[in-house]
């Protein structure tokens, strides 16, 4: 059983408030855990199907409980993110008074220095960005990030993408950078004297913290980042990829419901998502030690390994991108249907993508191939570890240290899981 201590006075004070506005809790508690902060446990043996904790819709912070005095202003729009973070940051204090038993339980802005890597230095999260919230002087000698987070790469410089193409877990510090400066453009143009410092800590809040929300009937936007709302009390479930949690909003309350038994003093979790490690660090600041979602890409080291006119071959039988390599199942389909162009004819690799003829790749040739990749995948990996290891030697200041040290287990992971394909395709 992992060991935990009460969470605090203000978080006692904030589960008395979150039952007299009508959350229900139902065997469970807020807890701080050593070394992870807090946490959700059971105060009691429950029950798969328990009903653990639910919240009502009058209760959470969404865009429509914001007075349309306010929502009215921004005629030429915003970001959900952006106004959640907008009202937070100049709302009437007599309404957001409601909220204030909430708002002391949320994470400091000094826990996001320590997490998230849009405020860590410069030099621990350099990226391809071009909304930088500091603008960043790359040099390609030191990139700490993974290049999924980062975009960059210290062992070769990447190639002009023939044609750009959607990729939700590539480029991430640049897509997270991108959508802050979108809700802060929107956001001055109402009130141009925002305080920047306390703006983007609300929208670290809303980022870190939402629930997807919309309602029954409702068709869901193309970006889940126009599906905030913010659940009070439920935002203490930490995620894990196999959480046993049933997750639900039923148009009226969000819904926990236990999906196996847990024994008092238990830990639950909830599972934000199929998510794999870059993307957590990057998006709420931790990576999971196992998780069986996580992936890396091999797209910047396709590219550099494909001829143009293989490329936009590739694009013409939309093929092109997202080379997945996961913990589950190892290399992707669209990864092999890149290796297999590299070892069949162009005629005999048409008819097999398109699943006419009989000739298939010869799947030693395809892993080979596929191993090549890798290997170049394996030699960032390395050298980023070595750069990194270099720096945590001569590193003085203590949280930065600590940051370092995550990058290293971070690569480590990516190293694990590399090594680990290669084994499996020999």
């Amino acid at each position: 059983m992992t060991s935990f201590s009460p969470p605090g006075e203000e978080h006692t004070e904030f589960m008395q408030w979150s039952i007299a506005q009508g959350v229900e809790i139902n065997g469970v508690a807020p807890a701080r855990f050593p070394g992870r902060g807090l946490g959700m446990v059971a105060t009691r043996d429950i029950q798969a199907n328990e009903v653990m904790v639910s919240v009502p819709i009058s209760v959470m912070l969404s865009v429509d409980g914001i007075p349309p005095s306010f929502t009215n202003l921004f005629v030429d729009g915003i970001p959900i993110h952006g106004l959640l973070a907008a009202f937070l940051t100049h709302g009437k204090p007599e309404i957001l008074k409601k909220y204030s038993l909430w708002k002391a339980t949320w994470p400091t802005r000094q826990d996001f220095e320590e997490s998230m890597p849009i405020l860590w230095p410069e030099k621990l999260r350099e990226s391809n960005s071009a909304h930088a919230i500091i603008p960043q002087a790359v040099d390609s000698s030191s990139i700490t990030l993974p290049p999924s987070a980062s975009g960059l790469w210290n062992t070769f410089r990447k190639r002009p993408l023939v044609q750009e193409y959607a990729t939700k877990h590539q480029n991430q510090l640049a897509q997270q950078e991108k959508r802050l400066q979108a809700a802060w453009k929107g956001v001055t143009a109402v009130f141009p004297d925002t305080d920047w410092d306390a703006f983007l800590y609300y929208w670290l809040i809303v980022n870190t913290r939402s629930f997807y929300y919309v309602k029954p009937g409702e068709e869901p936007p193309e970006d889940a980042n126009e599906a905030m709302v913010l659940v009070p009390f439920a935002d203490y479930f930490n995620h894990k990829d196999d959480a046993q949690c049933h997750v639900e909003f039923d148009g009226q309350n969000y819904i926990f419901q236990a999906t196996k038994s847990y024994e008092k003093g238990e830990e639950i979790y909830m599972s934000y998502g199929t998510h794999p490690n870059d993307l957590l660090l990057i998006e709420y600041g931790f990576c999971l030690q196992e998780n069986e979602s996580d992936t890396v890409y091999l797209d910047d080291i396709i590219f550099k390994d494909l001829t143009t006119a293989e490329k936009e071959e590739l694009i013409f039988q939309q093929y092109y991108g997202n080379y997945q390599i996961t913990t589950e199942s190892g290399p992707c389909f669209r990864t092999e249907v890149a290796a297999s162009m590299k070892c069949m004819s162009r005629r005999d690799w048409r008819n097999y993508i398109q699943g006419r003829g009989a000739v298939t790749p010869n799947s030693e040739k395809v892993n080979s191939i596929i191993r090549y990749w890798l290997e170049a995948y394996l030699k960032e990996a390395n050298v980023t570890i070595d750069n990194l290891e270099t720096m945590l030697k001569a590193e003085t200041v203590d949280s930065t240290a600590s940051k370092i040290k995550v990058l290293i287990d971070r690569w480590n992971q990516i190293k694990h899981l590399c090594n680990e394909t290669v084994s499996k395709l020999d």
